[in-house]
This record gives structure tokens, C-alpha cells and sequence, in this order.
């Protein structure tokens, strides 16, 4: 896919725009140039241990202003699903999270699993099993291998988790979070624009990458954060652009793209 049709981008955090709590060089004034082109631009996030909240106030922290109904997170699709079904979850995530889920009524409806760190205790595991293996929704916030930790060494991610209840229960986890289709595409509709038309850029080669290029988007990995040599050879097609980073992603996108784009997003 020829990245002069990209109209408009969706980035990843954590490992693009920041990591350990420090924004990447040229990061935000990459974000700048791209909001002064009138680029749309959407936030999408794996990340299960900080509510959206926290999120925006930590990157307003930073430098970076967002609108809420920009970032988009596993955790606030989850909710709307619960809601919408009318399901009463039992919730396996981060003590953080919970500000997310909040006015829920606790069940054994539907089992929500995160990055739970210290809570991925056998007792909790096996309840959640026991739950899935009785019928229960089975839920996913996320299904990443690991992270980048804030002593800059990889770290096992909630991906681990999900897969040994799968394994356990023979059931499969419906996925909200990055690598599913439904995640990506819902933040290109609300740019206004078809899948491609829109460009996911991030450091995880098989979540942010190879789900955005099976939904139809064009895929830039950068080589920051958890991204390690030839991380790109486990997808099944290379990806669109591989960058150093997300300054040099950016220059090269709006190189390559009309300086007379039209604005269409129509979500503002």
C-alpha cells in the first residue's frame, strides 16, 4: 500500500511517543509537525495498568495535550461491551484499572483479563478459569508477549495469561486491544477514513504492525522501545516503513504525502 494515500495516523505510546516516563527525542515536536500539516491523528493504547485518566494527565505531564475521545484504550471498549450486554464481570486486572470499570456490578458473567501484575496469583487464575470453563464471556484487554519495563529490559505482558487460560479452558479470548481488527478500525472510522487511508505507527512488529496491515492499514514500525532486531521477520509481510524512530517516521510520511491534504476528520 503506497503511503501517499495515508491521510491520516494512529501512534502508539508507550515505546513511541515516551519510555519510562520520558518522551523519546523529537517525539512530541514530530506530533507537532503532523498537527500544523492538519494530519488527523488518533492515540491507541495497550496499555492495562493506568486508567484513561491517568493517562492524559501523565501525558499532558509530558507536553502532550490530547482530547479524551482521542486515545483510545482496551479497557474503555471493554466497558462499553459489558455494558451493552448487560454482563456483571469478574475483573483479573491492574488495582489502577478498576477506576475504568467503575459503577459495574461485580459477577461471574464475563471474565475480564489485563496486565494484573502481582494479582496473577494461582487462586485468581484458577477462578477465572473455572468461570470461562463454566460458560462465562471471556474478555481480553490485550494479548501483547511482553514490555518494555521501566529498567529498560522486556517484561511478560498479559499475552502469557490469556494464552494458558485458552489453553486451559479451550476457549479463545475475544480481544479488545491491538492486535484486533476491531481495535484499529474503530479509531480510523472515527478520523473519518477508510482503513487505507490510515497508517498505525508503533515498536510492537506483531500488535501494532501486523494487526494494523491485516485490518487493511498500512504498518510503520520504528525501532524504539520494545522493538529488538528482526522483530519484523515474524509477520507474514513486511511491513510498510521501518523507521529509526518516530521524528524520522513522521519526516518521512509527510514527504511522501500531499502537502495539500484536505482535512477529514470529521470527528472534531
Amino acid at each position: 500500500m503506497p503511503l501517499s494515500a495515508v491521510r491520516g495516523l494512529l501512534l502508539d505510546l508507550d515505546g513511541v511517543v515516551y519510555v519510562g516516563g520520558e518522551p523519546l527525542s523529537g517525539a512530541l515536536e514530530a506530533i507537532a509537525r503532523l498537527r500544523a500539516a492538519g494530519v488527523p491523528l488518533r492515540f491507541v493504547t495497550n496499555t492495562t495498568t493506568k486508567p484513561r485518566r491517568r493517562l492524559i494527565a501523565d501525558l499532558a505531564a509530558l507536553g502532550l495535550a490530547l482530547d479524551p475521545a482521542d486515545l483510545f484504550t482496551p479497557a474503555i471498549l471493554a466497558r462499553d461491551a459489558l455494558i451493552a450486554a448487560g454482563r456483571k464481570p469478574f475483573l483479573l486486572i491492574h488495582p489502577d484499572l478498576q477506576e475504568d470499570f467503575a459503577g459495574l456490578e461485580p459477577g461471574e458473567e464475563a471474565v475480564v483479563i489485563g496486565d494484573a501484575r502481582e494479582a496473577f496469583s494461582y487462586a485468581n487464575l484458577n477462578a477465572a478459569f473455572r468461570l470461562i470453563h463454566a460458560g462465562a464471556d471471556f474478555l481480553a484487554l490485550a494479548r501483547n508477549r511482553n514490555f518494555l519495563d521501566r529498567d529498560q529490559a522486556l517484561s511478560l505482558d498479559v499475552g502469557g495469561f490469556v494464552a494458558a487460560l485458552e489453553y486451559a479452558s479451550d476457549r479463545t479470548a475475544h480481544v479488545f486491544g491491538k492486535p484486533s481488527g476491531d481495535f484499529f478500525l474503530g479509531a480510523v472510522r472515527a478520523m473519518g477514513l477508510n482503513p487505507a487511508e490510515a497508517a498505525m505507527i508503533g515498536d510492537d512488529a506483531e500488535a501494532d504492525v501486523g494487526g494494523a496491515m491485516t485490518a487493511g492499514l498500512s504498518g510503520v514500525l520504528v525501532r524504539t522501545g520494545k522493538y529488538r532486531a528482526g522483530h519484523e521477520n515474524r509477520l507474514a509481510a513486511p511491513p510498510t516503513l521501518i523507521a529509526d524512530d518516530l521524528a524520522q517516521a513522521v519526516d518521512l510520511l509527510l514527504a511522501q504525502t500531499s502537502e495539500s491534504r484536505p482535512s477529514r476528520d470529521t470527528a472534531r
